[in-house]
């Protein structure tokens, strides 16, 4: 049994506490016991789970992984403590809103030989592993992933090719290593409007764009159109609800870790990935907020 500590009480870490408490018996999750959760707020108990402090976590010899679901800006820091006190640690998405700290952070987790895992559970969705189906084994001509949404506030999520990672990590799993060319911002801060344009390559130099749009009172929602020399994929594949909970799913991945379930290669390549997606992430960024030239 790994005693484990969710640190942060939103929506996630709420949903996290549940799926702790509820794992079933025979699943990988089964091996993490819930020991508490810190908060910066005073709750008390939760679902009957007790509040500790972030110190008494750190210190515990009883508690050897934590769950972190805090604001993206914490992440990183949040992710350090625990790993420095010799703590395993799952970590939502994004893991830092840096390359410079996420490589500073895997670096630590291998020094300490500890597991660090960051949630994707973009890609464990049914939608998802439908339209991987459909995209395998076809050769790409063009493509345009299109997100929407309401705003997010910036100072607490990150700039948007950071917050929106969920929607680069799909594209860099379905078509593989991706270079930026150019990127763009439009911003309305009046009405609270933004929308991202990152255009990429390919390694076979096939252009993707991907659109990150978020205005008051705009769906939530994922639009696609991919070209392939076999005809266009316009819309994204019907499925049915998983019977496992994404984030229980998750949960099971990140046990499956701890108990060494989980084959070097592939630890490897997700590694790999994740990374990649955050240098992807930061390069657009900077595309983004580099100054307009102006000719006379």
């Amino acid at each position: 049994m790994f005693g484990t500590v969710v640190i942060g009480i939103g929506i996630a870490g709420s949903v996290r506490i549940r799926d702790l408490l509820n794992s079933l018996p025979s699943s990988p999750a089964a091996h993490l016991q819930l020991l508490g959760f810190v908060s910066r707020r005073s709750l008390g108990d939760v679902h009957g789970v007790k509040q500790v402090d972030l110190q008494e976590a750190l210190s515990s010899k009883e508690v050897q992984a934590a769950v972190v679901s805090t604001d993206n800006r914490n992440h990183s820091e949040t992710v350090r403590q625990f790993l420095e006190a010799g703590k395993h640690v799952l970590v939502e998405y994004p893991m830092a809103l840096s390359t410079k700290a996420a490589h500073e952070l895997w670096e630590l987790a291998e020094q300490k030989g500890k597991v660090l895992h960051v949630e994707h559970i973009e890609l464990l969705t049914e939608e998802y592993k439908l339209l991987k189906k459909e995209v395998s084994g076809k050769e790409l001509v063009k493509g345009t992933l299109h997100f929407t949404g309401v705003p997010l506030d910036e100072e607490r999520s990150g700039f948007p090719a950071f917050s929106g990672i969920a929607r680069l990590s799909w594209l860099v799993d379905l078509f593989g290593d991706l270079t930026v060319t150019s990127a763009t911002r439009e911003q309305h801060k009046e009405k609270s409007y933004s929308r991202m344009t990152a255009h990429f390559q390919t390694a076979n130099n096939r252009p993707l764009t991907w659109i990150e749009e978020r205005a008051p009172g705009m769906k939530r929602d994922k639009k696609i159109n991919f070209c392939f020399k076999s005809g266009c994929l316009e819309s994204l594949p019907k499925a049915p609800h998983a019977a496992v909970g994404l984030f229980m799913q998750d949960l099971n991945i990140f046990a499956r870790k701890l108990l060494g379930q989980v084959p070097k290669e592939e630890l490897a390549a997700e590694k790999r990935r994740i990374l990649l997606c955050l240098d992807l992430a930061e390069e657009i960024q900077m595309h983004c907020e580099r100054p307009t030239k102006i000719f006379s």
